[in-house]
């Protein structure tokens, strides 16, 4: 009869040798996945940021965004952005109440945040398979629908990050601004 002790230590040496063993036998590593191609990791290096460095070519227009929004969006996000099994996504309700309004037409403080996130994101089945012209689109249709953007507007890269939010004050900052969002 073992003691626990001697047990602990004959169990740490049997997985020892069974690692060990592994090891031994897949030099190259674990075998899981494949090596990530140059395409690939450019194909994911897709980071916006504020101020719309990041941001591709391409256009799309409310429009657009609508007939997009109604095909891909609105089973989750209910008809108009009012919210369904996914968050509302328009309103304009108050931020400092006990069930804060957290929409994208009062919550987020940058157009160019929007943009990023749907292209990372969206639609939940299959997150960025949205081309980047249909990205702007439904961009434009959310900022729209939220009184942000008028019908006619065309979002690119230099429309989208000239947008100001109207929560884009509303965040405590942890470093000073960068110059040129203004």
């Amino acid at each position: 009869m073992f003691t626990p002790e001697q047990y602990r230590i004959g169990l740490l040496l049997a997985l020892g040798m069974m690692a060990v063993d592994g090891l031994a036998a897949s030099p190259g590593g674990p075998g899981l996945g494949v090596p990530a191609t140059a395409e690939d990791i450019a194909r994911r290096d897709t980071s916006v940021f504020p101020d719309g460095s990041g941001l591709p070519p391409g256009q799309g227009n409310v429009a657009a965004g609508k007939l997009l929004y109604d095909s891909q969006c609105a089973f989750c996000h209910g008809p108009h952005g009012m919210g369904a099994s996914a968050e509302e996504l328009v309103g304009r309700g108050k931020l400092n109440s006990a069930t804060p309004d957290k929409t994208l037409g009062n919550y987020w403080p940058y157009a160019t945040t929007v943009f990023d996130f749907i292209r990372r994101s969206m639609p939940l089945h299959k997150p960025g398979s949205l081309s980047d012209a249909d990205v702007y689109a439904l961009t434009a249709y959310l900022l729209h629908l939220n009184g942000l953007i008028g019908a006619d507007t065309v979002l690119n890269a230099e429309t989208l990050p000239r947008i100001i939010m109207p929560n884009r004050e509303g965040f405590v900052r942890m470093w000073p601004e960068p110059t040129g969002l203004r």
